[in-house]
């Protein structure tokens, strides 16, 4: 955390020998290790209280997506067997009778695209003989 080397502590502890003298000096010492261990043990709760609220954010978010995704397979296969029922209705079972006429016979199986063609008017007498031109 702090680049502090061997002689910087020892720099320290001269001074503080010289400033406090050496009744003062070892009190001093254990009360500043004190603080600085409280420091660190707040910190520390910090650190592990944000990591379990992390933590808990990622389950929650965890948990969504996994209830997002049963809607999302609970909505396909209703789909899909919405779409099964449907195919179902819309082409029922043929049997072997009806299957072989409409591959026998396409054209009468399939509707007639073609366009009707109007019949010639035939002008008729009035024996029902058409007229002389």
């Amino acid at each position: 955390m702090f680049d502090i080397g061997f002689s910087e502590l020892l720099l320290i502890a001269v001074i503080g020998l010289l400033v406090l003298g050496p009744e003062r000096l070892p009190t001093a010492v254990r009360t500043a290790s004190l603080w600085i261990g409280r420091i660190r043990r707040q910190f520390h709760e910090i650190r592990t209280e944000v990591e379990r609220e992390i933590g808990a954010d990622e389950i929650r978010a965890q948990l969504r997506n996994e209830a997002i995704m049963d809607e999302l397979r609970q909505s396909r296969e209703a789909l899909e067997s919405s779409a099964r029922e449907l195919r179902a209705d819309v082409a029922p079972p043929a049997t072997a009778k009806a299957t072989a006429t409409a591959t026998a016979d396409p054209v009468s199986a399939a509707p007639s695209t073609a366009p009707a063609v109007p019949a010639p008017a035939v002008a008729e007498g009035g024996d029902g003989k058409p007229a002389p031109d």
